[in-house]
């Protein structure tokens, strides 16, 4: 736990290009494709923002890559440590998950599987080293150049609602089960999804903007806050082998454009689990990282123009880790898991070159049961910032947006950010009544991104809740 400072505060920010090369698997894709990138559509980067106030230091880092892992996030946290001072519990490392970026550390099976790591076979655990060691450099490198550009400050809050942009993904068919509409396929649904009933959940609308000036009141960084899957580039077939920060980028870009090329805006991008910017409704619909962006930036400067700012505020952080339980694997499933992978302790391939896709969920299942003989009840670390009257909270994995929505509901904190798929991979946290229904994040399969137990989500909120209260009371 850190000391609390209400005094006069300094902040600090930088940016790094992490765009890969040609040929670096792009991560995102699932049950083991192989996606080279063939070229750039927009850059990538590494930005990183440092507050200081009272001898007090807090760190938080963005990363335009799909996944970062726990292992990873230690060497990020204390190399940064080490060369500014900033306390490791302080440091908060966030991926905004563009679907068309490569990840920082393996994910999609557990690091004990038994397949032997090659140039041709690395991919399969959903990354690749050579570029996870580049970015984890150029993380670090971003940090201590904010550090190293820490300068007093002024810092405005604000807020609008945007409610065309995003959607819940899970729709609820006539037959009761779940479907994730998809822009694929739109032009044989001239009358839309037919046997679309409704959405299961809700989405977060909120557009969170802090805005950090210097003394001159000239914008030097930005804190924009979100809440959708960063998949429209990803989306389309002609785009989908390209790199792209896809959303958050273009909203960075236009940001850029408003208030100059110096400023540094990260994207806090919220507990989008269950929400796409596909529309699903509308059967014309293609998806455009470009438009939203510009619609959150157009939204963005008419805040800023409301603001009003301080250049005092609270510097405060908690952290915890909290147990959650693992879901029962059925019987007949890992029956059927022991056979495919006895029958092939290789993974096969098929005349595309691709995996067989049945093997590699198989390898996922086998993965949770790896998982939960390591440890028992995975270990889940909640981050909880507080700068003034902002609250910003880290989330590992994919948390269902119903879990944000009730962390600020009722809260002690006037204004939050919800950060999810901070520190470590942990795959998705539903809601209760998403088990029931299945579908992709809670199928029945009980795979690596799908193997927390029901109420997981509900002790997350809960914990988050408890420091929220703790932190601003």
């Amino acid at each position: 736990m850190s000391k609390t400072n209400k005094e006069y505060l300094r902040a600090g920010a930088a940016l790094v290009d992490i765009t890969p090369l040609v040929g670096t698997h792009l991560s995102g894709s699932g049950c083991g494709e192989h996606r080279p990138a063939q070229s750039v559509l927009d850059p990538l980067f590494a930005k990183a923002i440092v507050f200081e106030s009272g001898g007090q230091r807090t760190c938080i880092v963005t990363l335009d890559v799909t996944i970062v892992t726990g292992d990873y996030t230690n060497k990020i946290r204390s190399c940064i440590s080490a060369k500014t001072g900033v306390a490791l519990e302080a440091i908060m490392v966030h991926a905004t998950q563009t679907h068309s970026a490569p990840s920082i550390g393996y994910f999609m099976l557990d690091p004990d599987f038994p397949l032997e790591t090659t140039p041709d076979s690395e991919y399969l655990r959903g990354a690749e080293s050579a570029y996870a060691d580049f970015a984890t450099e150029a993380a670090v490198l971003a940090a201590i150049e904010a550090w190293g550009n820490l300068q007093p400050v002024r810092i405005g809050l604000g807020r609008g609602i945007l409610g065309d942009l995003a959607f819940n993904r899970r729709g609820v068919l006539r037959n009761g089960t779940i479907t994730m509409p998809k822009p694929h396929g739109r032009e044989n649904q001239p009358f839309g999804i037919r046997e679309l009933c409704y959405l299961e959940g809700p989405i977060d609308p909120e557009v969170g903007v802090f805005c950090v000036q210097d003394m001159d009141m000239k914008p030097l960084a930005f804190l924009l806050h979100y809440t959708c899957h960063p998949v429209n580039v990803f989306g389309h077939a002609e785009t989908y082998r390209m790199v792209s920060s896809d959303w958050p980028g273009a909203w960075t870009q236009e940001i850029q454009r408003i208030y100059g090329k110096d400023t540094v805006p990260l994207v806090i991008n919220g507990c989008y689990g269950n929400i796409n910017p596909w529309h699903p409704f509308d059967p014309d619909f293609r998806p455009d990282h470009r438009r939203m962006g510009h619609k959150l930036a157009e939204m963005s400067e008419r805040i800023v123009g409301n603001m009003t700012f301080t250049n005092s505020a609270m510097l405060d952080w908690r952290l915890e880790n909290v147990a959650l339980p693992y879901r029962d694997i059925p019987s007949a499933r890992l029956r059927e898991v022991e056979e495919i992978l006895k029958k092939n302790p290789y993974p096969p391939r098929e005349e595309t070159g691709e995996v067989d896709p049945r093997w590699f969920r198989a390898a996922s299942t086998r993965s949770v049961e790896l998982c939960r003989g390591r440890e028992p009840d995975f270990l889940y670390e909640i981050q909880v910032f507080r700068v003034g009257d902002l609250a910003i909270v880290g989330l590992p994995g994919e948390p269902f947006v119903e879990g944000q929505l009730e962390i600020k509901t009722n809260s002690e904190s006037p204004y939050i950010f919800v950060a999810h798929l901070t520190s470590h991979y942990v795959g998705y946290l539903p809601t209760r009544g998403a088990y029931v229904r299945g579908g992709h994040e809670a199928n029945k399969d009980v795979t690596y991104w799908a193997k927390l137990a029901p109420g997981s989500l509900e002790i997350v909120v809960g914990s988050a809740r408890g420091l929220l209260k703790d932190i601003f009371t």
